[in-house]
């Protein structure tokens, strides 16, 4: 199982963008998949997580009301939908896929995209 993640970039505080995430190989409907990001100098930490079928999520405190996470199990596609951008959102973010349900933790999930980074700008 592989995951792509794309989509990042510099953009303005207040801005938008849209991360993606497609997963090659392995059934996609059957992965509960979640974002997380890492900051420099900072631990990895959970931003958000959607269930096999789209109509669960959880998000992180930092990003309610800010972000939505969605698939498409079609296009075996995740992304992180990010509007109002912070400078505090500046990070690598990363893409996961857990086989089996959704979930805040970073031990439940079995594969990793490789990332892209997100800087935004005060």
């Amino acid at each position: 199982v592989q995951l792509q993640a794309s989509g990042g970039g510099l953009v303005q505080a207040g801005g938008s963008l849209r991360l993606s995430c497609v997963v090659s190989e392995g059934t996609f409907r059957r992965y509960g998949m979640g974002w997380f990001r890492q900051a420099p100098g900072k631990e990895r930490e959970f931003v958000a997580t959607i269930s096999r079928s789209g109509l669960s999520t959880i998000y992180a405190d930092s990003v309610k009301g800010r972000f939505t996470i969605s698939r498409d199990n079609d296009e075996s596609t995740v992304y992180l939908q990010m509007n109002s951008l912070k400078p505090e959102d500046t990070a690598v973010y990363y893409c996961a896929a857990n086989d089996g349900a959704y979930s805040t933790a970073q031990r439940s999930y079995d594969y990793w995209g490789q990332g892209t980074e997100v800087t935004v700008s005060s």
